[in-house]
């Protein structure tokens, strides 16, 4: 009996491997699927590159007076009014200010230190803190040079020469990220929502029409061999689409790309195989497209915009990221962020890979139970 089970095993996963080609095939052939898998992704990729990437004429800065001298004050209020600086409101701590840093919000902090301004000698003395992320060096120059320049100006109200009030800039260890790059890992999220859900939950209702799945059904395949296959090739389509996605973001748009690739691709294939459950289940239930498709957008649209998306969660009430905590496709793009941009590995990602985990589960218990050949 076991010299015949190795054979068992392999013709089972050659049966796998026989469903990966076929689907493969099939996604090549269909051109609908080709423009959904590929072209549409990159057309949002285009849309929301370009708005986020619009010029602009000021700088975006946090604004922390620690001084509360009535000079600080007085240079506090003439940097408010000034159209170069765009001074974010609510942003009144240094670590609120971090965070805005890290997070892209803001292109550089205006720090005003205790004893800043005070009049030593009957000169005014200190030195304002100008901090910066690598990449916002250019920012931080250029805004530096302005600085100054209001200092000298300031100090020449008081003596003819010398300079009494400087700038130190600093760069802090942060990986700071533009707004581009996260709407990108949003547009991950996009991609891998149109890869695993949308392609079973439109092309299994039509293999039941057609009833090529009840014919398979006669056949010795079983459910997680058909499954299996459809994972592979979706894990294949899917990093192919963000493959091509990733090369035009680097070439057209200049994305920034912290952490390891290779362990991108692993993560992504683990988000692709969790959503594409979803998908399995949709479309392994329903029986016809009608019946698909309001149940699709239910699950799909909510994921689509209460998970980072379109645009980073961190802009929704506190509440309501904490529901969103838990949803399938948010650790997916929060992992993804968090290796690309900040270069984190997959034992960093402890809480989202737990939150993964659990949904996997979930999920393809349903997609099994549910399951129709017809």
């Amino acid at each position: 009996m076991s010299k015949h089970r190795p054979d068992t095993w392999q013709i089972k996963l050659y049966t796998v491997w026989v469903f990966f080609v076929v689907n493969l095939r099939r996604l090549f052939r269909d051109r609908v699927a080709l423009f959904f898998t590929f072209l549409f992704p990159l057309i949002f990729l285009f849309v929301f590159g370009s708005l986020s990437n619009t010029g602009r004429v000021n700088f975006r800065v946090a604004l922390i007076d620690n001084s509360r001298t009535p000079l600080a004050q007085i240079y506090s209020a003439s940097i408010r009014n000034n159209k170069t600086f765009n001074v974010q409101s609510g942003v009144s701590t240094l670590a609120q200010a971090d965070r805005s840093l890290s997070r892209g919000e803001i292109d550089v902090i205006i720090e005003l230190p205790e004893g800043f301004g005070r009049i030593i000698n009957g000169l005014p003395a200190g030195n304002a803190i100008l901090r910066y992320s690598g990449g916002n060096q250019l920012e931080a120059q250029v805004l530096a040079s302005v600085m100054q320049s209001q200092f000298s100006a300031i100090t020449a109200r008081f003596v003819k020469s010398g300079q009494t009030l400087k700038v130190i800039a600093k760069r802090t260890n942060a990986h700071s990220l533009t707004s581009f790059d996260y709407t990108f890992t949003g547009l991950l999220g996009f991609a891998i929502l149109g890869t695993g859900v949308f392609g079973p939950m439109n092309v299994f209702p039509e293999l039941k029409k057609m009833g090529i799945l009840r014919r398979l059904h006669t056949t010795p395949l079983r459910v997680w061999q058909f499954f299996m296959s459809n994972m592979l090739g979706q894990a294949v389509t899917g990093l192919m689409s963000i493959g091509l996605m990733m090369v035009v973001a680097v070439e057209v748009y200049h994305l920034k790309i912290v952490g390891n690739l290779a362990t991108l691709a692993l993560y992504l294939i683990l988000g692709i195989i969790l959503i594409l459950g979803i998908g399995l289940a949709l479309g392994g239930w329903a029986k016809n497209e009608r019946q698909v498709a309001p149940l699709g957008n239910i699950i799909v649209f909510p994921m689509m915009f209460l998970t980072g998306v379109f645009f980073p969660r961190y802009l929704m009430p506190q509440w309501l990221q904490s529901i969103t905590n838990y949803m399938p496709l948010t650790p997916v793009i929060d992992g993804a962020r968090m290796i690309l941009t900040q270069g984190k590995s997959l034992l960093d990602l402890g809480p989202q890979l737990a939150v993964m985990g659990v949904w996997l589960v979930i999920i393809y218990a349903i997609a099994f139970r549910v399951f129709r050949w017809e």
